[in-house]
């Protein structure tokens, strides 16, 4: 078993100093630095925009406070806004961590250049990196520390940047199936944000990184946050495991009963020293190489029924549509369920980028990041970049019926949709217990449905017209799919009220419609599997 990753790293905060960390929670919490502290601080239109990156109104509004506001904008102004505060003002705002002890934990430095010097005489100090309440599932109000983004201070970013709370970050945490599980792996842990939602239902992660500074940043993250997240700080590793490696590389020979990866999947060129990449983003194989190989080898870390998530990119590349490509990546024998929320052409894909680690600030140097880009697109004939998750579950026992979906949803989703992801495999896991009976028994036939509580029911028709030209079924929540039905099905939908079952309704149904073939039954309740699948009808209780 790989060693758990203690080393201090000079260039991230320290954490060996349990009472220093516990005198700055207690301060942060005194000073309201909280998400609904910090927006009632600044006012919802200056709270909103500096969640866009748009620092100005937060500015402007922080210098118009009065003095009577001064202690609590003071870690809004040093470590959201990346401005230089007095010394005298950080001894009176932390009057439990003092100006010293906030550069123990190398949470500020000394300003350097013009300003370094306030006008009171007093030594100026600025952020060493981002601070950053987070409201989250776990405990309420923590805190996160990442490195500084570039809008705090300009110039392109470090090549082993630790990154913070960003969107795809959300987007994962947000998409997390959050069932109790006894052990669970966050991959690439990067500042700890995945970690964080884990402890809340698995009673121990190991979170593994290739970046010793990413590990130093999620350590100290955690311990500064234990008592919101449960932890005994002297007795971290009960529950917490921190591994250094590559991949999978720090479980070998381990099982998981849940993966959660936000990889370093950006598809970058591959020009240049290795040095040169951006840890937190490239995952230093060309391509999509990354995405499939973790597609292809997390489920062997996965327990019997355990189940992998994570975000990725694939390439689609001329004349192969992307979920056939995409399938491909997925071993036999595993249930899979990706879905794409979003494709970007070669030049959207560079032009993000590029953008993302602030290396559009010199053009030349700029231009030539930008050909590479589409020199390496077009030496594999990638016509557009997809951006989506992924779901794999190894089966509880050998020989088990599995399920490969692959689908495109870019319309709007609910959020969090995790439990609504969460519902839909436990139906999926349901009809394939019926399918399995079929051959001896009844199927769904003897099951009795109702249509979901979100569901919603739209007819269109030609003014005139004797009968509906559109049926469509509509959902609320989740996924927010929309079906079109044909008579028969918008039929069967409007008599799901639990009284008979899916067999009586189908065979009603051949009646009225004078069916009475076998096969419009067994079709009409093929479709009903589908509505069941997608969430428009559900088992009865």
């Amino acid at each position: 078993m790989t060693a758990v990753f203690e080393a201090d790293v000079p260039s991230a905060p320290a954490s060996g100093e349990p009472a220093l960390l516990e005198a700055l929670a207690g301060d942060l919490a005194e000073l309201a630095y909280t998400v609904d502290g910090v927006e009632a601080l600044l006012g919802a239109a200056a709270y909103a925009a500096l969640g866009r990156g748009h620092l100005a109104p937060a500015l402007l509004e922080a210098r118009r406070m009065s003095d009577g506001a001064r202690e609590g904008i003071v870690p809004v102004l040093l470590w959201l806004l990346g401005e230089t505060v007095d010394g005298a003002d950080l001894g009176v705002a932390f009057p439990r961590t003092g100006r010293a002890g906030l550069q123990r934990l190398r949470l500020i430095e000394p300003s350097e250049g013009p300003g370094a010097g306030t006008s009171d005489g007093a030594a100026g100090w600025r952020a060493a990196v981002e601070l950053r309440p987070y409201g989250s599932d776990v405990g309420g109000g923590l805190w996160v520390a990442s490195d500084l983004g570039s809008e705090q201070r300009p110039g392109p970013l470090r090549h082993d940047h630790v990154l913070g709370i960003g969107g795809a970050s959300l987007t994962l945490a947000q998409t997390v199936m959050r069932n109790p599980v006894a052990r669970a792996l966050d991959l690439g842990t990067g500042c700890g944000i995945q970690a964080f939602h884990l402890l809340s239902h698995a009673r121990h992660v190991t979170a593994t990184d290739i970046s010793e500074r990413a590990l130093a940043f999620a350590r100290f993250n955690l311990l500064l946050n234990a008592p919101a997240l449960g932890l005994d700080p002297q007795r971290l590793e009960e529950r917490v495991a921190l591994r250094l490696g590559s991949l999978l590389e720090p479980v070998a020979g381990e099982r998981f009963d849940l993966v959660v990866s936000n990889p370093p999947f950006v598809i970058t060129p591959r020009t240049g020293s290795p040095a040169d990449a951006y840890t937190y983003r490239d995952g230093g194989l060309a391509g999509d190489a990354i995405v499939e190989t973790l597609v292809r080898e997390l489920p062997g870390v996965l327990a019997p029924g355990g189940a992998a998530q994570l975000l990725g990119n694939w390439e689609i590349t001329e004349g192969t549509p992307w979920d056939r490509r995409v399938g491909r990546f997925v071993p036999a024998g595993v249930d899979a369920w990706v879905i794409q929320r979003e494709q970007l052409s070669p030049v959207q894909y560079a032009e993000t980028w590029l953008r993302d680690a602030a290396e559009d600030r010199d053009r030349s140097a700029y231009l030539d990041s930008f050909a590479a880009y589409l020199a390496d697109f077009s030496s594999r004939d990638v016509e557009a970049i997809g951006f989506g998750s992924i779901w794999l579950r190894r089966p509880s026992s050998p020989g088990a019926l599995v399920r490969v979906t692959l689908e495109e949803i870019t319309h709007e989703i609910e959020q969090p949709v995790g439990p609504h992801l969460s519902a839909a495999v436990a139906r999926s896991d349901w009809l394939a217990a019926r399918t399995e009976q079929a051959a001896s028994g009844t199927g769904i036939a003897d099951a009795f449905l109702l249509v979901a509580d979100d569901v919603t029911e739209e007819r269109h028709q030609r003014p005139g017209a004797e009968h509906p030209g559109v049926i469509l079924l509509r959902q609320g929540a989740g996924l927010r799919r929309t079906s079109l039905l044909s008579t028969e099905l918008a039929g069967f939908a409007s008599a799901c009220d639990g009284d008979l079952t899916a067999g009586q309704i189908a065979g009603a149904l051949a009646m009225l419609l004078d069916r009475p073939d076998p096969a419009f039954t067994a079709e009409l309740l093929v479709d009903v599997e589908q509505l069941i699948r997608e969430g428009f009808l559900i088992p009865a209780p």
